[in-house]
């Protein structure tokens, strides 16, 4: 039997995607004779329903400091349908492209379309690598904007204005509403 853990409207961190979403509809599986649900669903608006093991409540807390998330995050390689590996030379990788993934199981995460991995693989091989190390890079942010607040008077200025920059990012990546006061207060 299951009890709802999230409800509608709520904001939830979305760990097989690696980002916030705010939780569209509850659903409920339901079986006659049961006065709970047997299992609970919920769409975020990522395309698919998400078990509430997936799902993070929004608590004010780095999602990526409290779960390992970084350590899911991979890029592995799968096989071209569309060329051999002898018919891409100009490929870094003959006979295969990236597919990051973003769930501990492997396999939630982001593709790219043949065609576009095909007009400029180097492009896609180095966008794969931004995403595949955006979680540390987060981390790293987060450990200087911290740095930041802690020792303000003893800091550089020109370290000082990276601590902003870093912060500035790091709203940008977790605001989902478009207000820029949602997240980190570190200027």
């Amino acid at each position: 039997m299951a009890q709802a853990a999230f409800h509608r409207n709520q904001r939830v961190f979305v760990k097989p995607v690696g980002t916030w979403a705010i939780v569209e509809r509850v659903l409920p599986q339901w079986v006659k004779g049961l006065d709970v649900p047997l299992r609970v669903h919920y769409d975020v608006g990522l395309g698919r329903e998400f078990s509430a093991s997936e799902l993070v409540a929004d608590a004010g807390a780095d999602p990526l400091s409290d779960t390992d998330l970084t350590a899911s995050w991979r890029i592995k390689r799968a096989p071209n349908r569309w060329l051999e590996a002898g018919e891409a030379p100009h490929h870094p990788h003959p006979g295969s492209y990236p597919i990051i993934t973003t769930d501990e199981k492997g396999w939630g995460g982001w593709r790219v379309p043949s065609a576009e991995y095909d007009r400029d693989p180097h492009r896609i091989e180095f966008q794969a690598r931004v995403i595949e190390c955006a979680p540390h890079l987060m981390q790293t942010a987060s450990a200087l904007v911290r740095y930041a607040q802690d020792n303000r008077e003893d800091l550089p200025g020109e370290l000082l204005s990276m601590a902003r920059a870093a912060s500035m990012l790091l709203r940008r990546i977790y605001d989902t509403t478009g207000d820029v006061s949602v997240r980190t207060a570190a200027e």
